[in-house]
């Protein structure tokens, strides 16, 4: 029995089916029961099918009639209920930052400090961020919360938080010397006010240099009444660019050129992958905090559905179907659409340039391990000379000045790539086609995405994929 017609049997057993299925989904019979006569009852779920007026969840599929609410599959729904309240929201990489309910209002300390990222193993960054981490950690709440931050700087400079998309009065606004005095180093102050919004926003640092030294990060602010469809997954990624030149650890915020692209503070392979189940509905939101460039977004083997912006949720008649999405600085745009396509995929930005960097290591004393610049400084007779490395036929070719023809990853760094659960099983190749902005969104029928994510087990290179093409590479239902 095929994946899912199993579901569909599941699915047309009655009630035990259907609490299975929800089950899957995250939620278990007593939270049916808690929110039965809600406004988001189950019994107002649309039927979960495996067919939509021609689209199919679980193959490569557009349906009968564009002007269809299932084409491409617009409004299919996820697996999960309403009643089960918004999906996690999924930011790889990044932690979120805990609340405490005081005086009615849920309240944040939020920490502007120098931070170090590491990019890559072994590439340690000085950046700016918050409470350890850049990007800084999540922020979640609910529409209708009041809430409260507490912002300490314990930066060497003065700085201000601007709520990116919010409306809430103005002296809260985190507009630097234009709504309030700066935090002075050492110092706080507190934000406080009421979200009415719902959806997709951010915060940073309202001092345009702290801003280019990667000071965000993400505000989602889940709707009191679940979006229709509810997804399954909520995954955020955070696109940012810095110039940092060789010898050095620190971004050049005044470069207008750009050589590290990072994904959630990660430089490609070292950013995870998302991962999800064949047949869910998936959001994915990406912020672009580039300083100048602009990023268009493409996803392979699956079409999607732009839903969302910084600004709000769109209305369903204004949805746009895209494969790739141009996302402009400080802009931030949700997909939305259904994994029927199982594989490992590409989800990146088409910017060639974008594609490739940080993709070989500079030349310079960076890559001397273990040794000080100010020593050649000092007698510059003995300094070593860099090794080039750029030799053989190929090497003749014009256009290629920057080693591009290979690239050396160390021992250390491949097992760590390869240490995490979510690329269990790939193709023995993909960390070199991970560089830049190049990330990967990986679709598993139910069992292997349970190898992959809820075991322990160490998954030979290539298994995964192999059976994956195996099953479903000859495009079988």
């Amino acid at each position: 029995m095929s994946e899912h017609s199993t579901r569909r049997h599941f699915l047309r057993t009655g009630t035990a089916g259907t609490v299975a299925v929800l089950s899957a989904g995250g939620i278990g019979a007593a939270g049916i029961q808690s929110q039965s006569d809600g406004p988001n009852s189950p019994k107002e779920q649309p039927e979960i099918r495996d067919e939509y007026d021609g689209f199919f969840r679980f193959k490569p599929t557009r349906g009968n009639d564009p002007e269809s609410p299932f084409y491409l599959g617009k409004t299919v729904p996820g697996f999960r209920t309403a009643a089960a309240g918004p999906a996690p929201f999924i930011a790889n990489d990044l932690e979120k930052l805990p609340w405490e309910m005081k005086q009615g209002a849920k309240e944040f300390h939020l920490i502007c400090e120098p931070v170090e990222r590491e990019f890559l193993p072994g590439y340690w960054m000085n950046v700016y961020g918050f409470n350890g981490s850049m990007p800084g950690p999540t922020i979640e709440v609910t529409q209708g919360d009041r809430i409260r931050i507490v912002v300490h700087n314990e930066l060497p400079e003065e700085t201000s938080v601007h709520w990116h998309g919010f409306e809430m009065p103005v002296q809260f606004d985190g507009a630097d010397t234009m709504t309030q005095n700066p935090i002075k180093p050492g110092k706080s102050f507190v934000y406080e006010f009421d979200v009415h919004e719902e959806g997709t926003f951010y915060y940073h640092s309202h001092v345009a240099m702290q801003e280019t030294f990667g000071m965000v990060g993400w505000f989602i602010v889940h709707p009191k009444k679940v979006w229709d469809p509810p997804v399954d997954r909520d995954f955020g990624m955070i696109f940012q660019n810095f110039r940092i030149d060789p010898m050095q650890t620190v971004s050049d915020s005044w470069n207008m050129d750009w050589n590290w692209h990072t994904t959630n503070g990660r430089r490609r392979p070292m950013a995870t992958p998302l991962v999800c189940k064949h047949g869910e509905r998936v959001r994915v939101r990406i912020l672009d905090f580039s300083p100048v460039q602009h990023h268009p977004i493409h996803l392979h083997g699956h079409t999607f559905w732009i839903t969302g912006h910084e600004g709000a949720r769109i209305p369903k008649s204004a949805w746009i179907p895209r494969n790739t999405e141009l996302i402009a600085v400080a802009q931030a745009t949700d997909f939305e659409f259904i994994a029927n396509n199982p594989g490992d995929w590409m989800f990146h930005c088409h910017m060639t340039h974008h594609m490739m960097n940080h993709m070989v290591r500079h030349v310079g004393p960076r890559m001397r391990t273990d040794e000080s610049v100010d020593v050649y400084r000092e007698n510059l007779e003995r300094r070593p000379r860099a090794i080039n490395a750029a030799h053989g036929p190929g090497y003749g070719v014009p256009g290629y000045p920057q080693k591009m023809q290979g690239m050396t990853m160390t021992h250390e760094a491949m097992e760590r790539f390869w240490s995490r659960r979510e690329v269990q099983g790939m193709r023995a190749t993909v960390m070199m086609s991970l560089m830049g902005l190049m990330t990967s969104l990986r679709v598993l029928p139910d069992d292997l995405y349970d190898r992959v994510m809820e075991t322990d087990e160490q998954i030979p290179k290539g298994a995964i994929f192999e059976e994956i093409v195996r099953r479903f590479g000859a495009g079988a239902a």
